[in-house]
């Protein structure tokens, strides 16, 4: 069958090839969790009056917001929403609160624990997910969510996109790669779970260079990765170069072969926890295959068939843990 007539089609399940986030779940905790992504209200020290003045190259102004989010109703009001749907919707059971955007670090201690424990405190929510930047973490706050790592299922999510700091220039990121390594050390420190964020298809990036980021995430070990391909978006200083014809576009295929081959290089233990990346439909100019994340997905999978390979099969061990 062509793969243009596998869009929107969901298989059946078949042994995956690589060690997948929502399978963990399911096991961990014997029945199924969903992500729920809520808006706590924070900013971000990368936009208006920060380090670059109007935040990275790609974000759009909801600051990477899932689409739906009720971002003006109160924490426990998000949740209980968005847990009432997915009870019906998927039959899920539990669930995990996702404080997904902007940066999730940035507000002082006490309040940042006022909105973690306000999460918490819903039924049924079993742990926390908490999205942010490096170089927005400090021993404080560090050692305020270890304290909910000891207490609850935790993962820190921290964006990075890439391990090379001319690409950091590029995106306007306002750190470099020694800010992450830092953050992400003092996280392991204190005993924290780490789910890294990554951008595949960087303008000026080369195979060899994305490949040079898959080996360092196996190097350190990383618990988690969340791969996204380079989409951009109307309202966002990256989508202003691409309408100049500046910002050149990975095509399905090349995407497809190229998650692949950063998978294969990854130690069987890290969870995948994402595989492409969507933005909001009416603010997406390109690349428009990327609305069929279905398409996208089962064309993994069929690559790695194909190779007859797997999670780890191209990782050669020589990190930190």
């Amino acid at each position: 069958m062509p793969a243009s007539t596998l869009v929107g089609i969901v298989r059946p399940m078949r042994r995956k090839a690589f060690n997948l986030y929502s399978t963990h779940l399911k096991t961990h905790f014997g029945g199924r969790v969903h992500k729920i992504s809520i808006d706590a209200g924070f900013g971000c020290p990368n936009r208006a009056g920060g380090r670059t003045g109007h935040g990275c190259l790609f974000c759009e102004p909801g600051g990477s917001a899932a689409v739906g989010i009720e971002r003006h109703q109160p924490i426990r009001v998000q949740i209980e929403q968005a847990t009432a749907l997915m009870r019906r919707k998927y039959r899920a059971k539990w669930f995990i609160a996702y404080f997904q955007p902007y940066s999730n670090t940035f507000a002082p201690v006490a309040r940042l624990k006022r909105c973690y424990d306000e999460a918490l405190a819903v039924e049924d929510v079993i742990g926390l997910a908490v999205g942010t930047r490096p170089d927005c973490l400090s021993p404080a706050k560090f050692a305020l969510l270890a304290d909910y790592a000891q207490r609850t299922y935790f993962w820190l999510e921290l964006g990075l996109q890439t391990i090379h700091n001319r690409s950091l220039d590029y995106l306007k990121r306002g750190h470099d790669y020694s800010c992450f390594l830092d953050a992400y050390q003092q996280a392991k420190a204190h005993g924290l779970k780490v789910c890294v964020h990554l951008i595949l298809g960087l303008p000026g990036e080369s195979h060899a260079d994305v490949m040079a980021t898959a080996d360092e995430m196996a190097r350190l070990g990383v618990d988690g990765v969340k791969l996204h391909l380079l989409h951009v978006l109307e309202g966002t200083p990256l989508g202003e170069r691409y309408k100049q014809g500046e910002v050149p576009m990975l095509s399905r295929d090349a995407y497809v072969a190229m998650a692949v081959d950063f998978i294969e290089r990854l130690p069987p233990r890290t969870l995948i926890q994402r595989l492409t990346g969507d933005g909001p439909r009416h603010l997406l100019l390109a690349p428009l295959w990327s609305m069929n994340k279905w398409e996208i997905l089962n064309a993994i999978d069929d690559e790695l068939e194909r190779r007859g390979s797997m999670q780890g099969s191209k990782y050669r061990p020589t990190g930190l843990w």
